[in-house]
């Protein structure tokens, strides 16, 4: 049944037209995720049809009796509102569901004519489902749970009093405990730590309504929609069945089809479905049952290739053997010690990705590590040659009131300025790459606050690379950017001849870009994990498990714990290997320690290739006589990975200890 209907809907901002003639249907229960480039009207379309916002032209049909619930990027909440009151406005059609059931079973208790007594009962029974559909009975534990899982403990703090993180949770609860049947989030993942998007992922995949979401982090996409609507400039939408991975598929046999495969621009849409194919196993897929009949219709409709922002990196100078390097680095706000004794080194050529809950001290680090802010104990050794670029997720940088051509580094009319950039080994005009950042003459006139949150972060990007810097330091880059241009950036950053730090929640980019992991717990340590997010989240789960085992143990009476034959005193009488006690690793241990990582890589890389080569039909037809070699490869460097991992928790866990 359909619940949602757009029609024939225009939308423009003075000579700019956002789109024109958009039509599209949602259906009950539907999971939808609205994808394209910053600026093509995402956000604007989510308002209208929340009726937040009307449009210049159409209309919006909603299934009667329907509720829809809308997360905008930036919440709004009434003036002296606290997180109490917030909760309680979401309560509300529970709360008048209660009341009816109330009303009603009075009546019924009291009525004796039979017809009335059973139309009564059928009342009833359907304010019952609606109180189940809500939430059921006591929505106040739910509450608690959701905003105690989101971090948000002061219930009577007013709501202004709230940093943004806290607001969007605060939001995100309330739109949750709303249980709507269409439910629309625009960015739900902005300002969260990467384990609460796993978490908010669950929640919303376990919402019964519909969903329309708007988001740039790609598991969302894969996990969690059955169609992607897409939005393209001057052409409408174009709506694709299955997931992010259908998407891509689709999209690639479509460009394919339109004989535009060799397009440069759109090489990316290959790179990502490789990528994807031989990427991270233990993700979940959708169905994809209705590609074939997609890819007729895309093949019948023909397929416009969109245009891609060509991100580019200014030449960067060579590093030194010291890049940038942190030795017992303490700083404390008040009494509360934020980083406690963290050491970090950051070598030529790595990419680490810094994770960790909101508040812990991600941004400090990166501020203490550029000299923005004094460590309270500890130093900082940054190199002779190191140049660095600083992304800050406040995009400070920023003027406002400039027009995009002067916040790029291009001269004021009647002034000189930096009109031209190197790029490789030649000069281009700035306005030409401007324009291939898509920011075309008319939009280079324009000031910084009239573009969309994409738009700035993407012009921010641009000036940064420009700088010459050898030494990326990214905090928060991926917020707001539209998929294509996530995936120029993770190409960027794949190529650049430097070194990267960047802090971000998006699993996908991390998966994709990260060489290593520091991730920080809460306690202002921090700990440094070989690989991508994956690999993190792999090594970070069997070390808790090993903790818990290890307590487990710890807990059992010493009688049960004493093997047969032991001394009651506690010494064995039969001969046993002691465990070792941490301690100062060997040289030799240390030198296998700083091999690991690349170790491992290497190792995932190896059973990387062979699973793509045992998943490729090709390979059977070519040399089927080798599969059974190749399979027993495969088993042999999968136990390699796993005694790889293993031998690294050992030395890890032996030099904390020690330390």
């Amino acid at each position: 049944m359909t619940l949602l209907h757009a029609a024939d809907l225009r939308l423009s901002f003075g000579s700019r037209t956002v789109f024109d003639g958009l039509t599209f249907t949602i259906e009950e229960g539907e999971r939808v995720g609205l994808v394209g480039v910053n600026g093509s009207g995402k956000s604007s379309l989510m308002r209208i049809l929340a009726r937040a916002a009307e449009p210049d032209r159409g209309e919006v049909q909603l299934r009667r009796g329907a509720t829809v619930t809308y997360l905008p990027q930036e919440p709004e909440f009434a003036e002296g509102a606290t997180v109490a009151s917030e909760l309680e406005v979401a309560r509300a059609p529970l709360r008048a569901a209660l009341d009816a059931h109330a009303a009603l079973s009075a009546r019924l208790a009291g009525e004796a004519d039979e017809a009335t007594h059973a139309r009564l009962v059928d009342e009833l029974s359907t304010v019952s489902e609606r109180i189940e559909h809500l939430g059921g009975w006591d929505t106040a534990h739910e509450a608690r749970r959701l905003l105690d899982r989101l971090g948000v403990k002061d219930w009577d703090r007013p709501v202004a009093d709230l940093s943004g993180g806290t607001r969007k949770r605060v939001a995100i609860a309330r739109a949750l405990l709303t249980r709507p049947d269409l439910l629309l989030l625009d960015e739900p993942t902005n300002h969260l730590d990467a384990d609460t998007v796993d978490w908010l992922e669950e929640e919303v995949d376990a919402h019964r309504g519909a969903l329309l979401l708007v988001t740039h982090d790609r598991y969302f996409l894969g996990d969690l929609v059955d169609r992607i609507v897409e939005i393209t400039p001057g052409a409408g939408v174009t709506s694709y069945p299955g997931n992010y991975e259908a998407y891509l598929a689709q999209k690639l046999e479509a460009e394919e089809l339109a004989a535009i495969a060799q397009h440069k621009r759109e090489r990316w849409i290959a790179q990502e479905v490789a990528w994807l194919r031989r990427g991270v196993e233990a993700r979940r897929t959708k169905s994809k049952a209705r590609i074939v009949r997609a890819r007729r219709l895309m093949a019948e409709r023909g397929f416009t290739a969109p245009r891609v922002a060509e991100l580019q990196v200014a030449p960067p100078p060579r590093l030194s053997q010291v890049v940038i390097e942190a030795n017992g680095l303490a700083k404390a706000f008040d009494a509360r010690a934020v980083l406690r004794g963290v050491d970090f080194r950051l070598q030529r050529g790595e990419r680490v990705g810094i994770v960790g809950p909101n508040g812990v001290g991600k941004t400090t680090f990166l501020r203490t590590l550029l000299g923005e802010l004094p460590p309270d104990a500890g130093e900082v050794v940054v190199g002779k040659r190191t140049k660095v670029a600083y992304h800050d997720q406040q995009r400070t940088k920023l003027d406002p009131e400039q027009t995009v051509y002067e916040a790029a580094g291009g001269s004021p009319p009647g002034q000189t300025g930096q009109d031209y950039v190197t790029l490789g080994d030649g000069r281009v005009a700035l306005r030409d790459y401007l324009d291939d950042l898509l920011f075309p003459p008319t939009v280079q006139r324009m000031q910084v606050k009239a573009l969309s949150g994409g738009e700035r972060n993407r012009l921010l990007l641009a000036h940064l690379f420009l700088e010459g810097a050898n030494v990326l330091v990214l905090d928060e880059p991926t917020n707001d950017l539209d998929l294509v241009t996530l995936n120029v950036l993770e190409r960027l950053l794949l190529q650049f001849d430097g070194s990267v730090l960047l802090v971000t929640h998006d699993r996908y980019f991390l998966d994709k870009v990260a060489t290593a992991i520091l991730a920080f717990e809460g306690d202002g340590r921090a700990i440094r994990y070989p690989g991508n997010y994956e690999t993190y989240r792999t090594l970070k789960e069997q070390a808790e498990a090993a903790a818990r085992a290890e307590a487990d143990a710890a807990a059992r009476p010493a009688r049960e714990a004493r093997p047969a034959g032991a001394d009651p005193r506690g010494a064995s009488s039969a001969p046993a290997e002691r465990a070792r006690k941490p301690g100062k690793l060997s040289f030799k241990e240390q030198r296998e320690l700083e091999g690991m990582e690349a170790a491992i890589l290497a190792a995932e890389e190896k059973k990387s290739a062979l699973e793509a080569a045992l998943g490729d039909p090709a390979t059977y037809q070519k040399d089927g006589a080798a599969v059974a070699g190749m399979r027993a490869d495969l088993e042999q460097v999968t136990g390699d990975v796993e005694r790889l991992y293993a031998r690294w928790q050992e030395l890890e866990a032996f030099r904390s200890g020690g330390a």
